[in-house]
């Protein structure tokens, strides 16, 4: 992913108001951000833990995607979750459901979208083996190379986006 400035994240938001987008704090390590390892842009907001925010490249500019995070609740520690994005496998308390108001009038009638996808949002540096799961088991091993992984981790991100964005 090519770096991305502040401006450019802030004015990203499709499914959020300009004050929404004005008021959310970057990464804290936004100036340290493995830019060349990420696919795409994703953090919990450091001034709201009930927020998150994706920013996909797009060939006409960044996608930025507001999203919900859900409130701390119970989890197993034997259960394992699978993300629905990059399909690493995780320790339950390692993928979360995140909602996102829809783009438009649809959203602002209160309607989303969700989707389990990893707790940290760093689906690239799982895919890269930049990052490994706190997993109780073994992790599962994958015939696929990383370009077709990668390939998959975008095929789910599009698809979840182009739910978001749909008029």
């Amino acid at each position: 992913m090519e770096p991305l400035n502040e401006k450019q994240i802030r004015s990203s938001f499709v499914n959020c108001t300009k004050g929404e987008a004005a008021r959310l704090r970057l990464p804290l390590d936004f100036a340290e951000l493995p830019w060349p390892d990420l696919d795409f842009l994703g953090w919990v907001d450091p001034g709201a833990p009930l927020r998150a925010h994706l920013v996909l490249p797009r060939p006409d500019g960044p996608l930025g995607i507001s999203l919900r995070v859900p409130a701390v609740g119970r989890t197993s520690a034997v259960k394992s979750s699978l993300c629905q994005i990059c399909l690493t496998g995780h320790a339950s308390s390692g993928v979360t459901l995140l909602a996102a108001p829809l783009a438009g009038v649809r959203g602002r009638e209160g309607n989303t979208v969700g989707t389990y996808i990893c707790a940290d949002l760093a689906c690239s540096l799982y895919v890269r083996g930049k990052r490994q799961p706190k997993l109780r088991t073994a992790r599962y091993e994958e015939s696929l190379t990383l370009d077709e992984r990668l390939a998959r981790m975008w095929d789910n991100l599009d698809s979840f986006a182009a739910k978001i964005t749909t008029v």
